[in-house]
């Protein structure tokens, strides 16, 4: 709280009085030439930017803590800031301090927070910062997300928690809106699981016009949607309190049109971020990222996050790809020329913002000035009209690159007020002020001349400070050779006197009138000049939406060049699976001059699953990790690493591959891989890809075969997609012999003079063992722990031969359950009555109980089914 009981100056406030309105936010209040910090802000910000801590009216009874940092370098702290998670809201003096009337009159003018950040170090150039809103109606969610330096406006409809989570994962949000007090669960939910900044707007708050807000949601259709948009651009209109001119219409999408996959699946198969050290080298985005520009970057990443399920668009990518792969040296003049066009879509952000300089304004001008040799190239390689449509489209907008020439210096300064921006011969007044501001210095440097050659005082100067203006400056020494009366002192410093004249204080006049106005008109012609260009920023976008295109399809054909990657090909009547020599892309670019052992994938003729086995780092997981990224490079539009691809269209990928606590949950490993194991079956369809790797080993071996078993059998018998497993459990390979469309491949290992040799090579039928031992002999372990485990094995083995474990079929278990219920039926009768597997009085129960147990004997269920019926009757029994 701020203390306000006590008397304080008319500034502070003003102070309280914003601030009162502001409290979540760092207020940076502007007083001079710096941006002041008052009392907790102060505190928390000199220990976040290590600023110095000092105070106001040092002397009182109760000094005001204090920090304050120059308002010309204020952009760097506030970066810091965002970066950190935190909101600042800047208030300026809103009038000149020369014409006010009392107290400068200060208003907040923007509150910058990490969604709405439009510059500095918090904004990374090949990364969208995306500020997302969410509604919560009946049994859907609205999400609706902006990302404000570039005007993108998008919006869709979901059906669970599960979905919005993955949603602005996959977008990677830096900031989520909600109104205040609704969707308190899912609130919970997502600030458990995000590292993102929340906040939350009041529902009252209407601060964008309705007519803007029709104006870009004109073409949104549902109903459910509209509101999420509402809330996210009046919370936009709300904190930035300007022009929002740039934001382009709001486009609603279906996520359904696109290949499906949850954050679980990107993190697995690790497409945008290392599971290692949470950065992008050893991603799929690092091997494919080719591209030169920054809004190329981009786009590569949302092809990447929404790969496409639409045949004919993904074969239209694919031409224009093959296209650029067929002429090489058009391609590297186009890469030349796509390396000198800077953040297109960005500068018109800024433009539109009113944040923009004259640097930028010349970034823009050298853009566009490659488009017209853009369009020559594209027009060399248009073999049998392959870039019609696009080239129709390429608009170079040579009017802006026109005005900025003609207008804009090419070297300017980065500050907009004080001139040297406009060139000569742009506007008659201002070079007429310039000819004033010439013909002035000229002026003073025969003035300077002439004094030292009358008074014989080699090093007099003319020189000039903002607070005396022109004068003489004569040192001590030569005092005696200045002439009583032939100048005016004005200042004496240590070493030095300082002087003027009547003729000085005239040009000086002349001279500073002329610079004043000469600025002043230069900031108007600037200002006028941004306008202009603001006109035509849609047409700047659409165009930096085509140069991000063509950036993404050639560094598909450079990477496809130098990798040798190949062009897939798409059956839309089949769901088979045929990969020749394929490879996983990123551990072949790690592995570099090393040989990568390529394998083929076969799930055609009637096979939808391959059960895999083998031993530990010999290539399972990444055997299955290359088939989905191989699908995923094909529906993005690249082509893929392998000899030969035969692909249907999928519609969703769902991989559990590696063992990962979630600790923030509070889950373990076990209950990660439950969860998504679920996830997978309950959602699949058969035209989804299954990636399961040793399902099962996180609980006992008998629960974890039980488990997998039962699995596999649920997506064989009643899902039907295309699904890799890997497993320890070879008891499993029996499945074989009575799942009609289940496979067994492995991956060969052999020992050679006791070493354990990997064979990298996936070959037909089931590994003979797991040679567990042997791997970990590849650790390193101690010589004495390997030779007790292996003289445990033994026994262990022996013990398995005498009582093997024998897979049961669903008539297996029918026996079995028959002889278990006698069993039982006759144990409760020696017990007395009592029913010694539930608890519970059989009297009581019988009914029920023996209901519920004919059901198993006449449903055909799985193992896992069963298990979990009995634990339902285990927990009714102990709750009645």
């Amino acid at each position: 709280m701020l203390p306000q009981d006590t008397k304080h100056t008319p500034m502070m406030e003003q102070y309280f009085e914003i601030k009162n309105e502001y409290q979540n936010e760092f207020l940076f209040f502007r007083l001079g030439d710096f941006y002041e910090l008052f009392y907790e802000d102060a505190i928390k910000a000199s220990q976040l930017l290590e600023l110095t801590l000092t105070s106001r009216n040092k002397n009182a009874k109760e000094p005001i803590p204090m920090a304050g940092v120059p308002y010309h370098s204020a952009q760097g702290y506030i970066d810091r800031l965002i970066e950190q998670g935190y909101k600042v809201a800047i208030c300026e003096q809103v009038e000149d301090p020369k014409e006010a009337k009392g107290m400068v009159k200060r208003e907040v003018v923007q509150v910058i927070t990490p969604g709405t950040v439009m510059q500095g170090e918090a904004v990374h150039e090949d990364e969208n910062n995306f500020l997302a809103a969410i509604l919560e109606k009946e049994d859907a969610y609205a999400l609706a997300y902006v990302d404000l330096t570039t005007g993108e406006l998008r919006a869709t409809k979901l059906h669970s928690k599960a979905e919005v989570y993955s949603e602005i994962a996959g977008l990677e949000v830096k900031e989520v809106l909600f109104y205040d007090g609704e969707s308190v669960e899912l609130r919970a939910e997502l600030e458990k699981r995000l590292g993102t900044v929340f906040s939350y707007l009041n529902k009252e708050v209407q601060a964008m016009k309705e007519e803007t807000f029709q104006e870009l949601t004109d073409e949104v259709s549902d109903g459910t949607i509209l509101p999420v948009l509402k809330l996210l651009l009046n919370y936009l209109a709300k904190t930035q309190m300007r022009s929002l001119d740039h934001l382009q219409l709001a486009e609603q999408y279906d996520t359904s049109h696109y290949l499906v996959f949850t954050q679980e699946v990107r993190r697995n198969l690790e497409l945008t971020t290392s599971l290692r050290d949470g950065s992008r080298n050893g991603t799929l985005l690092w091997v494919l990222d080719q591209t030169k520009t920054a809004m190329g970057g981009r786009m590569l990443k949302s092809w990447l996050d929404k790969p496409l399920i639409n045949i004919h668009e993904i074969n239209q990518r694919q031409d224009l790809v093959e296209n650029m792969l067929n002429h090489f040296f058009e391609r590297t003049d186009l890469n030349e020329s796509l390396t000198r066009v800077y953040d297109l879509e960005r500068l018109a952000g800024r433009v539109a913002y009113g944040t923009v300089n004259a640097r930028d304004l010349i970034q823009l001008k050298r853009s566009l000035q490659q488009i017209p040799q853009i369009i020559e190239i594209i027009s060399l390689m248009n073999v049998d009209g392959a870039w019609d449509g696009l080239l129709h489209q390429i608009d170079p907008v040579t009017e802006v690159t026109d005005l900025i020439e003609r207008a804009i210096e090419e070297e300017p300064p980065i500050s907009i007020m004080e001139g040297e921006i406009i060139k000569d011969g742009f506007n008659t007044q201002l070079d007429q002020y310039r000819d004033a501001m010439t013909n002035g210095k000229q002026w003073l440097a025969e003035l300077e001349a002439k004094e030292r050659q009358e008074t014989g005082i080699r090093n007099l100067k003319v020189g000039f400070n903002k607070v005396f203006g022109y004068f003489i400056e004569i040192t001590k020494a030569n005092l005696d050779r200045v002439e009583e009366g032939r100048y005016e002192r004005k200042q004496t410093l240590t070493n030095s006197e300082r002087f003027i004249t009547p003729e000085l204080k005239e040009m000086e006049s002349t001279i500073l009138g002329a610079e004043e106005k000469s600025q002043a008109l230069e900031y108007e012609l600037f200002v006028a000049i941004r306008d202009e260009v603001k006109m035509e920023i849609e047409r700047i976008q659409k165009l930096a939406r085509l140069v991000a295109q063509i950036d993404v399809l050639q560094s598909f054909a450079q990477v496809s060049e130098e990798n040798y990657f190949t062009r897939p090909v798409f059956h839309e009547d089949s769901q088979d699976v045929h990969i020749e020599e394929g490879r996983h892309p990123v551990v072949e670019h790690v592995m570099k001059e090393q040989e990568y052992v390529p394998n083929d994938v076969s799930l055609e003729e009637g096979t939808d699953i391959l059960l895999i086995t083998g031993p530990n780092m010999s290539g399972k997981s990444t055997y299955m990790r290359q088939v989905a990224l191989i699908i995923i490079m094909a529906q993005m539009g690249c082509f893929v690493p392998a000899t030969k691809a035969e692909l249907p269209i999928f519609d969703q990928v769902f991989a559990r591959i590696g063992a990962m606590d979630d600790l923030i949950s509070g889950q373990s490993t076990f209950m990660v891989e439950m969860n998504e194991t679920n996830q997978a079956i309950s959602n699949a369809t058969p035209n989804s890809l299954l990636l399961f790797d040793e399902i099962g080993r996180g609980t006992a071996t008998y629960d974890g075969m039980a488990l997998a078993e039962s699995i596999i059998e649920y997506v064989h018998d009643r899902v039907g997609a295309k699904t890799l497993f890997s497993t320890h459990y070879h008891e499993l390979t029996a499945l074989e012999e009575r799942l009609e469309r289940l496979e067994n491949i492995h991956v060969g290992a052999v020992e050679e003079d006791g070493d354990l040799v990997f064979l990298h090579k996936m070959s037909p039928g089931s590994a003979d063992k797991s040679y567990g031992v042997q791997v970990a002999k590849l650790a390193g372990l101690p010589t004495s722990v390997l030779n007790r485990a292996s003289t445990i094995l033994v026994e262990l083995e022996k013990k398995n031969e005498d009582s093997p474990i024998v897979l049961g079929t669903p008539a297996d278990l029918e026996v079995e359950q028959d002889e278990e219920k006698s069993k039982k039926e006759d144990k409760v009768e020696e017990d007395g009555g009592q029913l010694s597997l539930f608890g519970g009085t059989w009297s009581e129960h019988e009914e029920k109980v023996l209901e519920d147990l004919k059901k198993l004997d006449v449903l055909n269920l799985t193992p896992l089914e069963a298990m979990n019926l009995l634990n339902e009757l285990q927990n009714k029994l102990q709750d009645e």
